[in-house]
Protein backbone atom coordinates (compact mmCIF):
# COMPACT_ATOMS: atom_id res chain seq x y z
CA UNK A 1 0.00 0.00 0.00
CA UNK A 2 3.06 2.40 0.65
CA UNK A 3 4.52 1.78 -2.25
CA UNK A 4 1.84 2.45 -4.24
CA UNK A 5 0.65 5.77 -2.09
CA UNK A 6 4.78 6.99 -3.31
CA UNK A 7 4.40 6.15 -6.96
CA UNK A 8 0.92 8.41 -6.83
CA UNK A 9 3.28 11.40 -5.30
CA UNK A 10 6.00 10.93 -7.55
CA UNK A 11 3.23 11.03 -10.56
CA UNK A 12 2.27 14.26 -9.46
CA UNK A 13 5.39 15.29 -9.37
CA UNK A 14 6.20 14.77 -13.02
CA UNK A 15 3.02 15.74 -14.26
CA UNK A 16 3.77 18.86 -12.59
CA UNK A 17 7.09 19.68 -14.09
CA UNK A 18 5.63 18.43 -17.35
CA UNK A 19 3.08 21.11 -16.91
CA UNK A 20 5.93 23.73 -15.72
CA UNK A 21 8.06 22.82 -19.02
CA UNK A 22 5.00 22.81 -21.51
CA UNK A 23 3.81 26.62 -19.85
CA UNK A 24 7.52 27.57 -21.06
CA UNK A 25 7.21 25.99 -24.34
CA UNK A 26 4.16 28.06 -25.01
CA UNK A 27 5.88 31.04 -23.50
CA UNK A 28 8.92 30.40 -25.78
CA UNK A 29 6.90 29.99 -29.14
CA UNK A 30 4.79 33.11 -27.79
CA UNK A 31 8.08 35.40 -27.97
CA UNK A 32 9.34 33.54 -31.61
CA UNK A 33 5.52 34.69 -33.20
CA UNK A 34 5.63 38.07 -31.92
CA UNK A 35 9.27 38.17 -32.57
CA UNK A 36 8.60 37.76 -36.26
CA UNK A 37 5.62 39.95 -36.52
CA UNK A 38 7.34 42.85 -34.29
CA UNK A 39 10.26 42.23 -36.95
CA UNK A 40 7.53 42.63 -40.37
CA UNK A 41 5.44 45.07 -39.03
CA UNK A 42 7.13 47.85 -40.59
CA UNK A 43 6.47 45.63 -44.35
CA UNK A 44 3.41 47.63 -45.29
CA UNK A 45 1.96 47.53 -48.45
CA UNK A 46 0.57 50.80 -50.11
CA UNK A 47 0.52 54.24 -49.92
CA UNK A 48 0.86 55.95 -46.78
CA UNK A 49 2.95 58.43 -44.36
CA UNK A 50 5.43 57.12 -42.03
CA UNK A 51 6.27 58.30 -38.95
CA UNK A 52 9.78 57.26 -37.35
CA UNK A 53 10.20 57.76 -33.32
CA UNK A 54 13.51 58.76 -32.59
CA UNK A 55 13.04 57.97 -28.55
CA UNK A 56 15.66 57.95 -25.78
CA UNK A 57 19.23 58.21 -25.57
CA UNK A 58 20.81 59.33 -29.09
CA UNK A 59 23.91 56.74 -29.81
CA UNK A 60 26.01 56.03 -32.98
CA UNK A 61 23.78 52.62 -34.25
CA UNK A 62 24.78 51.13 -38.10
CA UNK A 63 21.93 48.71 -38.21
CA UNK A 64 19.67 51.28 -37.48
CA UNK A 65 20.32 53.90 -39.83
CA UNK A 66 21.43 51.27 -42.31
CA UNK A 67 17.40 50.58 -41.85
CA UNK A 68 15.71 53.84 -41.81
CA UNK A 69 17.77 54.42 -45.40
CA UNK A 70 16.02 51.68 -46.74
CA UNK A 71 12.56 53.94 -46.59
CA UNK A 72 14.03 56.32 -49.37
CA UNK A 73 13.14 53.67 -51.46
CA UNK A 74 10.01 52.72 -50.86
CA UNK A 75 7.65 54.27 -53.55
CA UNK A 76 4.84 54.24 -51.76
CA UNK A 77 5.43 56.38 -48.69
CA UNK A 78 4.91 59.67 -49.46
CA UNK A 79 6.14 61.73 -46.94
CA UNK A 80 7.67 61.24 -43.04
CA UNK A 81 6.90 62.02 -39.75
CA UNK A 82 9.34 62.29 -37.24
CA UNK A 83 8.16 61.94 -33.92
CA UNK A 84 10.49 63.17 -31.31
CA UNK A 85 11.21 62.33 -27.76
CA UNK A 86 14.69 62.40 -26.29
CA UNK A 87 17.67 64.33 -24.36
CA UNK A 88 19.98 63.55 -27.05
CA UNK A 89 22.93 61.23 -26.68
CA UNK A 90 26.57 61.19 -28.15
CA UNK A 91 27.31 64.11 -30.27
CA UNK A 92 28.67 61.04 -32.92
CA UNK A 93 25.56 59.32 -33.03
CA UNK A 94 23.68 62.55 -33.06
CA UNK A 95 25.57 63.65 -36.36
CA UNK A 96 25.03 60.51 -37.88
CA UNK A 97 21.42 60.40 -36.97
CA UNK A 98 20.90 63.99 -38.76
CA UNK A 99 22.83 62.73 -42.05
CA UNK A 100 20.71 59.86 -42.41
CA UNK A 101 17.38 62.09 -42.05
CA UNK A 102 19.10 64.54 -44.19
CA UNK A 103 18.94 61.90 -47.22
CA UNK A 104 15.62 60.81 -46.19
CA UNK A 105 14.39 64.36 -46.82
CA UNK A 106 15.90 65.09 -49.66
CA UNK A 107 13.37 62.58 -51.69
CA UNK A 108 10.28 62.71 -49.72
CA UNK A 109 8.79 65.59 -47.56
CA UNK A 110 9.57 65.92 -43.81
CA UNK A 111 7.93 67.30 -40.72
CA UNK A 112 8.70 66.98 -37.15
CA UNK A 113 6.36 66.66 -33.96
CA UNK A 114 8.94 66.91 -30.41
CA UNK A 115 7.29 65.45 -27.40
CA UNK A 116 7.89 65.79 -23.56
CA UNK A 117 11.79 66.27 -24.27
CA UNK A 118 13.74 67.19 -27.65
CA UNK A 119 16.97 68.97 -26.92
CA UNK A 120 20.13 68.39 -27.72
CA UNK A 121 21.07 65.82 -29.98
CA UNK A 122 16.76 65.41 -30.13
CA UNK A 123 16.92 69.04 -31.27
CA UNK A 124 19.73 67.92 -33.94
CA UNK A 125 17.21 65.40 -35.29
CA UNK A 126 14.40 67.48 -35.53
CA UNK A 127 15.77 70.45 -37.46
CA UNK A 128 16.82 67.32 -40.12
CA UNK A 129 13.22 67.90 -41.07
CA UNK A 130 11.77 70.99 -43.05
CA UNK A 131 9.41 71.96 -40.20
CA UNK A 132 8.99 71.45 -36.67
CA UNK A 133 5.91 71.12 -34.70
CA UNK A 134 6.38 71.33 -30.80
CA UNK A 135 3.97 71.34 -28.12
CA UNK A 136 3.68 74.53 -25.90
CA UNK A 137 5.63 72.71 -22.85
CA UNK A 138 7.86 70.77 -24.58
CA UNK A 139 11.43 71.11 -23.45
CA UNK A 140 13.53 71.72 -26.74
CA UNK A 141 16.76 73.36 -26.98
CA UNK A 142 19.99 72.95 -25.20
CA UNK A 143 22.06 74.23 -28.11
CA UNK A 144 25.37 72.74 -27.08
CA UNK A 145 28.09 69.88 -26.37
CA UNK A 146 29.49 69.07 -22.75
CA UNK A 147 32.42 66.81 -21.75
CA UNK A 148 32.52 66.11 -18.06
CA UNK A 149 35.01 64.17 -15.88
CA UNK A 150 35.17 63.14 -12.27
CA UNK A 151 38.06 63.94 -10.07
CA UNK A 152 38.24 62.41 -6.99
CA UNK A 153 41.74 62.93 -6.01
CA UNK A 154 41.01 64.73 -3.11
CA UNK A 155 38.38 61.48 -1.99
CA UNK A 156 42.00 59.40 -2.64
CA UNK A 157 43.97 61.36 -0.41
CA UNK A 158 41.95 60.69 2.15
CA UNK A 159 41.82 57.51 2.54
CA UNK A 160 45.37 57.23 1.89
CA UNK A 161 45.39 55.55 -1.55
CA UNK A 162 47.60 56.62 -4.26
CA UNK A 163 47.80 56.95 -7.77
CA UNK A 164 50.97 56.00 -10.23
CA UNK A 165 50.82 56.21 -14.08
CA UNK A 166 53.85 55.87 -16.55
CA UNK A 167 52.75 57.17 -20.10
CA UNK A 168 54.06 58.40 -23.34
CA UNK A 169 53.48 62.19 -23.11
CA UNK A 170 51.67 64.41 -20.56
CA UNK A 171 48.68 64.09 -22.57
CA UNK A 172 47.77 61.20 -23.02
CA UNK A 173 44.60 59.90 -21.16
CA UNK A 174 44.45 63.46 -19.19
CA UNK A 175 42.07 63.89 -17.90
CA UNK A 176 42.01 60.88 -15.96
CA UNK A 177 40.16 61.47 -12.57
CA UNK A 178 43.05 60.87 -10.35
CA UNK A 179 44.01 64.50 -10.34
CA UNK A 180 43.34 67.78 -11.03
CA UNK A 181 42.88 68.48 -14.81
CA UNK A 182 46.22 70.42 -15.90
CA UNK A 183 45.88 73.37 -17.84
CA UNK A 184 47.15 71.81 -21.10
CA UNK A 185 44.78 68.87 -20.75
CA UNK A 186 41.77 71.71 -20.27
CA UNK A 187 42.66 73.56 -23.03
CA UNK A 188 42.28 70.20 -25.23
CA UNK A 189 39.25 69.93 -23.87
CA UNK A 190 37.84 73.35 -24.28
CA UNK A 191 39.23 73.13 -27.73
CA UNK A 192 36.90 70.04 -28.66
CA UNK A 193 34.01 71.38 -27.29
CA UNK A 194 34.20 74.34 -29.45
CA UNK A 195 34.82 72.62 -32.63
CA UNK A 196 31.41 70.40 -31.73
CA UNK A 197 29.55 73.17 -30.46
CA UNK A 198 30.57 75.27 -33.35
CA UNK A 199 29.40 72.64 -36.01
CA UNK A 200 26.11 72.30 -34.47
CA UNK A 201 25.81 76.38 -34.43
CA UNK A 202 26.15 76.17 -38.28
CA UNK A 203 23.34 73.55 -38.44
CA UNK A 204 21.14 75.84 -36.63
CA UNK A 205 22.20 78.77 -38.51
CA UNK A 206 21.76 76.77 -41.57
CA UNK A 207 18.26 74.89 -41.36
CA UNK A 208 16.69 77.72 -39.19
CA UNK A 209 17.90 80.17 -41.43
CA UNK A 210 19.41 82.17 -38.87
CA UNK A 211 22.53 85.13 -38.77
CA UNK A 212 25.28 83.63 -36.52
CA UNK A 213 24.60 86.05 -33.67
CA UNK A 214 21.26 84.81 -33.27
CA UNK A 215 22.07 81.97 -33.37
CA UNK A 216 25.00 82.13 -30.74
CA UNK A 217 22.61 84.07 -28.44
CA UNK A 218 19.89 81.44 -28.74
CA UNK A 219 22.08 78.55 -28.57
CA UNK A 220 23.52 79.20 -25.52
CA UNK A 221 22.50 75.80 -23.85
CA UNK A 222 19.14 77.27 -22.20
CA UNK A 223 16.30 74.86 -23.08
CA UNK A 224 13.18 76.39 -23.91
CA UNK A 225 9.56 75.52 -23.43
CA UNK A 226 7.70 74.85 -27.05
CA UNK A 227 5.81 78.71 -26.68
CA UNK A 228 9.79 79.98 -26.18
CA UNK A 229 10.75 78.27 -29.15
CA UNK A 230 8.56 79.64 -31.52
CA UNK A 231 9.18 83.21 -30.14
CA UNK A 232 12.92 82.65 -30.96
CA UNK A 233 12.57 80.43 -33.87
CA UNK A 234 13.62 77.41 -33.02
CA UNK A 235 10.40 75.72 -34.20
CA UNK A 236 7.34 76.55 -36.59
CA UNK A 237 3.96 75.42 -34.95
CA UNK A 238 2.57 74.69 -32.02
CA UNK A 239 0.61 71.51 -31.86
CA UNK A 240 0.60 67.51 -32.59
CA UNK A 241 0.73 65.62 -35.27
CA UNK A 242 -2.61 67.33 -36.93
CA UNK A 243 -0.76 70.31 -37.34
CA UNK A 244 2.28 68.85 -38.73
CA UNK A 245 -0.08 66.63 -41.43
CA UNK A 246 -1.97 70.43 -42.52
CA UNK A 247 1.66 71.25 -43.50
CA UNK A 248 2.74 68.30 -45.56
CA UNK A 249 -1.13 68.85 -47.00
CA UNK A 250 -0.80 72.97 -47.82
CA UNK A 251 3.05 72.54 -48.65
CA UNK A 252 3.87 69.35 -50.74
CA UNK A 253 -0.31 67.97 -51.21
CA UNK A 254 0.35 64.92 -49.51
CA UNK A 255 -2.87 63.47 -49.26
CA UNK A 256 -3.53 63.97 -45.59
CA UNK A 257 -6.31 60.52 -45.73
CA UNK A 258 -3.57 58.36 -45.88
CA UNK A 259 -2.68 56.12 -43.32
CA UNK A 260 0.58 57.09 -41.10
CA UNK A 261 2.20 54.01 -40.49
CA UNK A 262 4.83 53.75 -37.82
CA UNK A 263 8.25 52.29 -39.68
CA UNK A 264 10.38 52.86 -36.90
CA UNK A 265 13.47 49.89 -37.93
CA UNK A 266 13.83 48.02 -34.85
CA UNK A 267 17.19 46.82 -33.75
CA UNK A 268 17.26 42.85 -33.61
CA UNK A 269 19.53 43.45 -30.32
CA UNK A 270 16.60 45.75 -28.39
CA UNK A 271 13.82 43.78 -29.96
CA UNK A 272 14.43 40.21 -28.83
CA UNK A 273 16.19 41.13 -25.21
CA UNK A 274 13.07 43.19 -24.77
CA UNK A 275 10.79 39.87 -25.66
CA UNK A 276 12.99 37.63 -23.69
CA UNK A 277 13.04 39.67 -20.28
CA UNK A 278 9.03 40.02 -20.38
CA UNK A 279 9.02 36.18 -21.21
CA UNK A 280 11.66 35.46 -18.26
CA UNK A 281 9.47 37.77 -16.12
CA UNK A 282 6.43 34.92 -15.67
CA UNK A 283 9.65 32.53 -14.24
CA UNK A 284 11.32 34.76 -12.34
CA UNK A 285 14.02 35.38 -15.04
CA UNK A 286 16.34 37.72 -16.86
CA UNK A 287 16.84 35.98 -20.15
CA UNK A 288 18.58 38.62 -22.28
CA UNK A 289 21.92 39.95 -21.66
CA UNK A 290 21.53 43.63 -22.18
CA UNK A 291 23.35 45.66 -19.26
CA UNK A 292 23.29 49.58 -18.20
CA UNK A 293 23.91 51.83 -20.72
CA UNK A 294 26.83 53.76 -21.51
CA UNK A 295 27.48 56.50 -23.56
CA UNK A 296 31.24 57.53 -24.60
CA UNK A 297 32.94 60.26 -26.51
CA UNK A 298 31.45 64.47 -25.98
CA UNK A 299 27.91 64.63 -25.52
CA UNK A 300 25.16 66.85 -26.69
CA UNK A 301 22.34 66.09 -24.17
CA UNK A 302 20.30 67.55 -21.50
CA UNK A 303 19.02 66.40 -18.29
CA UNK A 304 18.13 68.39 -15.18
Amino acid sequence: MTLKIDELIDRRRIKRRLSLWRAAAIVLAVVAIAAVVARFDTITVGDRIARIDIEGIILDDPDFISDLRELADDPDIKAFILRIDSPGGSTVGSETLYEALRELAAVKPMTATLGTVAASGGYIAAIAADHIVARGNTITGSIGVIFQSPEISGLLEKIGVRFEEVKSSPLKADPSGYKPMSDEARAVEVALVEDSYDWFLKLVMERRDMEAAKARRVGDGRVYTGRQAMEVGLIDALGGEDVALAWLKAEHNIDTDLPVVDETPKPDEELYSGLLDQAGTIFGLKLSGKSALSVDGLLSIWHP
